[in-house]
Order: structure tokens, then C-alpha cells, then sequence
């Protein structure tokens, strides 16, 4: 077998080695993961997306190094030596005169600080959905493995005899056929009249008549019946597919309980959503719905920022997440999630409309459904909730009631583990 030899072309910027970069941060997982954790529980929402800082102390950055062990005769070739030569014995150092080093200051203040450095975006994206995927997505590479589908283009000149369409090769001959056939016959059509023509008696121009007329006849009997350049065949070409569709609704309570503190904790938890959604599926739909005692369908800036707000009815928003599901997404072409975010507080004749409404209607035409509440407090809606996901493998529950909550949350509710259940 031939030596393959694989060259790394990527651009470095200057003074930087790509390839170097990637052996730190792999060595340094550990701290990348607690700058990454310590970022999103920190930041905004805007800047979840951004870069960070992570800073790994001394005593990590130490490189293993071999040492001579006690005891023996050893040779040293000192450059710039000007005491000593060829056979000369030097004392060895008196132990504990080396320099010691540490992050922590020393008694005359001086010390070294931890190394930092910057991890990008790109990095700080990867290193935080390294292991989250949607549960139960049939195939999860939508844009990296697409389908095929073969469509009818037309017709082309060569391919395989199953696909030799008979009427158009034919048409293609006869038209070739009289076309080149077109000169003999109307020569033939002449020496005819000319042959017609001739008086009794002029026997030799008969016959050169006749010869000619032969010759003619055998000029246009070689032109080819059917030809390769006649043969057409049936043309498909292939169009990429998505192997699977998917979307995924996006419930929010907006109601008065839900004070500023309660809502940044739901907008955290869907930005990281959305961010690992849009990262990792492009081939699928977001639906936002904002409630409070009436459910709107939303784009995204009015989602995350709209001001209106009002009572609970937590149906309401179920009942529009049914209605779009029976007018948009059919459940056998789409893989269908489902994502809720609220304090658990509700009207309390809603939780169980809103138990049977899962049950009955949603749930048996979702993949996944997943409820973050952002309040300690189980109201009758968490206790409805609670009973529903003893019964359904498809509905998961959780609690967030603080910043640090939502990272941990969302990992544990979209892991690789959960997938492949």
C-alpha cells in the first residue's frame, strides 16, 4: 500500500499555529469548560453567543521533564566555561537552592500570574453544545447528509438502455432520415421526368438514364435506419433533500407573575435553544408563542422583547401550538418538538385542560416535549405536569429558579444520552 501523507492547508493567522491551539485546548479541557459555565451564567443574553477569557493557573501549565537521579559520574560540556577543564570535579549544589515558582506572591511580593487567553466564539459554541443533541431525531445531520430525490429533466444523447425512450429515438431517425434523403430523391425525381421524356428509339440515353437513377436509389438506401446520434434517453437528475424536517415550538408565559428575574431566566433558557438549534439544524423551524391569558404567535425580536404582559391561562398557549401543528406541520413529514418555559403559575381550572390538551393532543404527535419552570413553588400546574411525565417517555420536566440553573438544565434536558432513548 502507497504512504498517504495528509497536509494541514488551514490559515493560521500570524505568528499562530492552528494545530498547536487544538493540542492546548484538548490538554486544557477542563478549564474551558468552568470559563464557559462561569460565562453563561454571568453574561447577558445578547452576549451569550461571544468569546471569553480562560485562565489556566502555573501549576498547569508545568511541562514533565527527565532528571538524573542521585549518585553516579557524569560528563557536562559547559559553553562559555572559563574555570574549569578536561577532568576537573565540581561540588554539586547544596539542596534547597533551587527556584521555586507559583501563582501565589512570595514574601517580598513578588509572584507570576495564571496564564490567560481568549477563546473565540466559534470555540466557545463548540465547547458548549460539544454534547447536546435533540432527542429522538431520526438522523440529526440535516445539512451534512442530505437525500436524494431523481426529478425528469428532459432528454439527453447517451445512457443506459433502460431509460431509451422508443418514440423520441424514432422521430429523431426519420427526421434525420429525411433530411439527408432529400438531395437523392429530388435527383431521382428529375432523371425520372428526363427518362419520361425521352423519344422512342434513344435506347443508350435510357439506359445511362436508368443507371443514374439506379445509383441515386443506391445512395439513399444507405442512409442508416436508426443511428446512435437518433437515440434519446429519458434525463433525471438528482435534487438533495433534507432527510428530515423538523420544528420546534417555543412557549413562554409572559403573565404578571412572571417578573423581570423570572423572565430573564426563560429568555436565558431559550436563547441557549435557539443558539443550539440554529448551530446544529439549519433545516429546521422555530415557532415562538408568548402568552399570558391569550396565546400569540411571534417572531423572535417580539418574542425575547415585547412589554405586553397580563393574567395566566396556560392552555391558551397549547391550544395555539395544536391549531398550527393541524395547519403547518403534518406529524408524519415532521419531527415535531416542544419547549415551555413559565412560573407555574395558572387560572385553577387550567392545569388539567392543559394535562389533557398534552395528553390527548400534543404529545402524541410530538418527539419531545420539554417544561422549565423558573419558580420554586409547585402550584397545581407542576403536580399536573408531574403526573403527565410518569406516563409519557416523551415529556420531561425540570426546575430553574436561578442563573447557574440554566446551564446545567438545559444540558440535562437536550443530552446525547437522552437521544438515544
Amino acid at each position: 500500500m502507497a504512504l498517504q501523507q495528509i497536509i494541514d492547508r488551514r490559515l493560521a493567522g500570524k505568528n499562530k499555529s492552528a494545530g498547536n491551539r487544538e493540542r492546548f485546548l484538548r490538554r486544557h479541557q477542563a478549564h474551558i469548560r468552568e470559563a464557559v459555565r462561569r460565562a453563561v451564567d454571568a453574561r447577558g443574553i445578547r452576549e451569550v453567543a461571544g468569546g471569553t477569557d480562560v485562565h489556566v493557573p502555573k501549576r498547569d501549565l508545568a511541562e514533565p521533564v527527565f532528571q538524573h537521579g542521585e549518585g553516579g559520574l557524569r560528563e557536562r560540556v559547559h559553553p562559555g566555561n572559563r574555570e574549569y577543564v578536561t577532568g576537573d570535579r565540581i561540588e554539586r549544589p547544596k539542596g534547597g537552592q533551587g527556584q521555586g515558582g507559583g501563582s501565589q506572591a512570595s514574601d517580598s511580593g513578588e509572584g507570576e500570574d495564571d496564564f490567560v487567553f481568549h477563546l473565540s466564539r466559534e470555540e466557545f459554541m463548540q465547547v458548549f453544545f460539544e454534547d447536546l443533541a435533540l432527542p429522538d431525531l431520526a438522523r440529526t445531520q440535516l445539512a451534512e447528509m442530505p437525500e436524494y430525490k431523481t426529478h425528469r429533466a428532459g432528454f439527453v444523447s447517451d445512457g443506459t438502455p433502460s431509460s431509451l425512450h422508443v418514440v423520441r429515438s424514432m422521430r429523431g431517425a426519420l427526421g434525420r432520415r429525411i433530411a439527408l434523403g432529400m438531395p437523392a430523391r429530388r435527383e431521382i425525381d428529375r432523371l425520372e421526368a428526363e427518362l419520361e421524356a425521352l423519344p422512342p428509339g434513344a435506347e443508350a440515353d435510357r439506359a445511362e438514364l436508368l443507371a443514374l437513377i439506379a445509383l441515386e436509389r443506391a445512395r439513399l438506401g444507405r442512409v442508416a435506419f436508426l443511428d446512435p446520434i437518433d437515440l434519446r434517453f429519458r434525463n433525471r437528475v438528482r435534487v438533495p433533500v433534507p432527510t428530515t424536517q423538523a420544528v420546534m415550538f417555543c412557549l413562554m408565559d409572559v403573565s404578571g407573575s412572571m417578573d423581570e428575574a423570572r423572565k430573564d431566566l426563560a429568555k436565558r433558557f431559550f436563547i441557549l435553544l435557539y443558539l443550539f438549534l440554529t448551530r446544529h439544524y439549519e433545516k429546521i423551524d422555530l415557532v415562538f408563542i408568548r402568552h399570558h391569558t391569550q396565546a400569540q404567535e411571534v417572531d423572535e425580536e417580539a418574542f425575547f422583547h415585547a412589554r405586553e404582559t397580563g393574567g395566566t391561562v396556560v392552555s391558551s398557549a397549547l391550544e395555539l401550538m395544536d391549531q398550527i401543528i393541524t395547519q403547518r406541520y403534518d406529524p408524519t413529514q415532521w419531527n415535531i418538538y416542544g419547549a415551555q418555559a413559565s412560573d407555574g403559575d395558572n387560572w385553577h381550572a387550567d392545569s388539567a385542560r392543559c394535562g389533557e390538551l398534552l395528553r390527548q393532543h400534543i404529545l402524541p404527535r410530538c418527539r419531545y416535549y420539554a417544561y422549565v419552570q423558573v419558580a420554586e413553588e409547585e402550584q397545581p400546574l407542576w403536580q399536573t405536569l408531574t403526573e403527565l411525565a410518569q406516563s409519557q417517555p416523551a415529556f420531561a420536566m425540570r426546575k430553574a429558579t436561578e442563573a447557574s440553573h440554566i446551564y446545567p438544565v438545559f444540558r440535562d434536558l437536550f443530552k446525547k444520552e437522552r437521544a438515544a432513548k
